[in-house]
């Protein structure tokens, strides 16, 4: 009897744990907007430093915007929303997500999220050369991005 107590408490105390973590996560908005504090074509905010677990909600507020992955961790899951559509997402992988806008990209509607630890800090910033130099408007919204890094 006292084993199967002590199997009991410990079941409950990893339960207790694993909701404990959950509660702690936190959500974010990201609004998809033709105008913004940035400028035009915006993510709002563009960068966001959030810990793993943690979810952001994208809203498309102004319609004929997007939000899909342009590189993520190695591990983590590629998205894409449907044009006009909000997706929510939970980030469980450390590292530097970039994302964008896929009908504004040209036009710079680009956004960071960094998750916990920058892992893959220097893919990111190979990316979002790459990135940067096929925008045709806003130039150097993704570089000032990245020095958000840490």
């Amino acid at each position: 009897m006292k084993i199967l107590n002590r199997k009991l408490a410990m079941c409950l105390l990893v339960t207790v744990c694993l909701l404990g973590a959950n509660a702690y996560a936190k959500d974010y908005t990201v609004k998809e907007l033709n105008s913004g504090a940035g400028g035009s074509f915006v993510f709002e905010p563009d960068f966001l430093h959030i810990q793993p677990g943690d979810s952001v909600h994208f809203v498309a507020v102004d319609p004929a915007h997007d939000s899909q992955s342009y590189l993520v961790p190695q591990g983590a899951k590629n998205w894409k929303s449907e044009v006009s559509k909000d997706i929510t997402l939970k980030f469980t992988q450390d590292g530097v997500y970039l994302y964008e806008c896929n009908p504004h990209h040209m036009f710079g509607m680009l956004g960071v999220i960094q998750v916990g630890n920058a892992v893959n800090k220097a893919a990111a910033e190979k990316a979002a050369q790459t990135m940067e130099s096929k925008q045709l408007m806003n130039q150097g919204r993704l570089e000032k991005l990245m020095k958000e890094v840490k």
